[in-house]
């Protein structure tokens, strides 16, 4: 019996997108996870197999763009016996609003997942006005 807590395979999914690519290969889409506080906007990106010298990372009229490449893993000497994780590349886009403010945004990757911080631009952050008598 299966408990529905378990941690559950989930296979990498391509990129179902229109655009026609100009290089080979297959690209997959990164699964993210995004929270917000009233200060900021984080996502998670999981792309493992890619290092962060391979993360490209484009912010061009409010689209964020995140690619990344998977390299394969064996040497020039060595010839494949069985292989599950598969190579590629993954790519992703987000639009952004004028909520955040696009000149602090902070990218980290850490353990496969690329961390991207969107900080909220002042205008954005919900402050509290004090009430005063008289």
């Amino acid at each position: 019996m299966t408990d529905s807590n378990e941690l559950q395979v989930k296979d990498k999914q391509e990129v179902a997108s229109p655009a026609e690519q100009t290089r080979p290969g297959v690209v997959f889409t990164p699964d993210v996870d995004i929270f917000e506080d009233e200060r900021q906007i984080t996502l998670l990106a999981d792309m493992p197999g890619v290092g962060p010298d391979d993360i490209t990372i484009d912010l061009n009229d409010n689209v964020l763009s995140i690619s990344g490449e998977v390299k394969p893993f064996e040497g020039g000497e060595e010839s494949d016996v069985l292989i599950e994780f598969e190579i590629g590349r993954y790519f992703r886009q987000f639009t952004l609003s004028e909520v955040i403010d696009q000149a602090k945004i902070e990218a980290r990757h850490e353990n496969g997942v690329l961390r991207l911080n969107l900080p909220k631009a002042e205008k954005a952050i919900p402050r509290q006005i004090t009430v005063t008598a008289g």
